[in-house]
């Protein structure tokens, strides 16, 4: 028999609107992220307090110590020699606003969750999903002084590995929580063949690649050159000797501007002709009229994303068309996750008896 959702509790809908609200932070907060790194703000606390570090300073002297602070690091000496106080006041602001927002965004998440443990409106599944996503939250707040540290001493800016690293562990956390939101909805399975089922994994699994090549882009300032298209560096494709000088060769992937930028526009391509292909399979396989309203709006925001991809590069990456195109990418990967979620989904009586979510009904 099919299992047929009724309509939740209200203690279940104050965990759906507590996870969105999370959600909407953990957005924010990675386009602050994204503000600080093009501002070159993130270098700019020198210190980890996880505590006492939530107050900025408060009197001249505070003040001066916090810029001396600056002053002993490379950034400082080789980019912004002679900056003035105030000068340095404007980029502080952008990573305190940064740090104070992951501080507030871990008490909003901690506090209600257990709060809602306390009150035992938590499945057991569910229980372990947030369980989960904490574990994955409290690693982030350690992963971010980790990529600050590694551009206090020998580098001007940080790692573009640990940037990376920073990056998509926030989105796999955002992702995360959008997962389990579809899981304690009320909808029900959708049918569809494997064959979708298996390219929306796979549209997955080239988004978080994307995303993982886009904060090497922005690590390595690589969206600042090669600002021609569909050309890069004289051709569609750059000559092997220009993408592959360096030794060895896998670190060209990773380190060489040009190759990462290659990489970054030629997953983007495979992004698009991916979710067209699943357009339209998905149209002409008469699947659940919301599995095709899915992919449709799937195509609709990774074109949107695209475009906005071209028009940021071809501009040489300014703030306002940098922080869309990141935007943008947050909208891509909720709407992909989402889709993905929807196709895997299985009868929702056991999803209702494990995680807590809507009480199912023989039908």
């Amino acid at each position: 028999m099919a299992a047929v959702s009724v309509p939740q509790a209200p203690n279940l809908r104050s965990v759906r609107w507590w996870l969105i609200a999370v959600a909407v932070m953990i957005a924010a907060m990675v386009l602050v992220g994204g503000a600080t790194r093009l501002t070159e703000s993130g270098l700019s606390i020198v210190e980890w307090k996880p505590v006492t570090g939530t107050l900025p300073p408060l009197n001249e002297a505070q003040w001066t110590a916090a810029f001396d602070g600056y002053k002993a690091i490379p950034q400082y000496r080789q980019m912004n020699a002679g900056m003035s106080l105030d000068e340095f006041k404007s980029i502080f602001w952008w990573e305190w606003s940064h740090r104070l927002l992951g501080r507030v965004i871990g008490v909003a998440y901690l506090l209600p969750f257990l709060w809602f443990l306390w009150r035992g409106v938590l499945g057991s599944e569910l229980k372990r999903r947030l369980w989960g996503i904490f574990g994955l939250g409290a690693l982030q707040g350690a992963v971010g002084w980790w990529m600050v540290a590694s551009g206090l001493s020998q580098r001007v800016e940080v790692s573009q590995y640990r940037l990376a690293t920073h990056l998509v562990l926030a989105l796999l956390i955002f992702a995360a929580i959008v997962w389990t939101l579809r899981r304690i909805g009320e909808t029900l399975p959708s049918a569809a063949p494997l064959r979708l089922k298996i390219t929306a994994w796979a549209l997955l699994a080239l988004t978080f690649v994307q995303l993982y090549l886009g904060a090497l882009v922005a690590g390595l300032r690589a969206g600042k050159i090669y600002n021609t298209w569909p050309d890069i560096d004289g051709g569609f494709i750059p000559s092997t000797a220009r993408l592959f000088f360096d030794v060895p060769w896998w670190r060209n992937l990773f380190e060489n501007t040009l190759t990462v930028q290659f990489e970054h526009r030629m997953v983007a391509y495979t992004l698009f002709i991916l979710a067209v292909l699943h357009a339209v399979d998905a149209a002409r396989s008469r699947a659940d009229r919301a599995v095709i309203d899915g992919a449709l709006w799937l195509l609709g925001v990774v074109a949107l994303q695209a475009t906005l991809g071209i028009l940021t590069l071809l501009n040489q990456a300014p703030m306002d068309l940098a922080l869309a195109h990141q935007a943008v990418a947050i909208i891509v990967l909720t709407f992909v996750v989402s889709h993905a979620e929807r196709l895997t989904r299985s009868q929702r009586e056991s999803i209702g008896q494990t995680i807590g979510g809507a009480v199912t009904q023989p039908g």
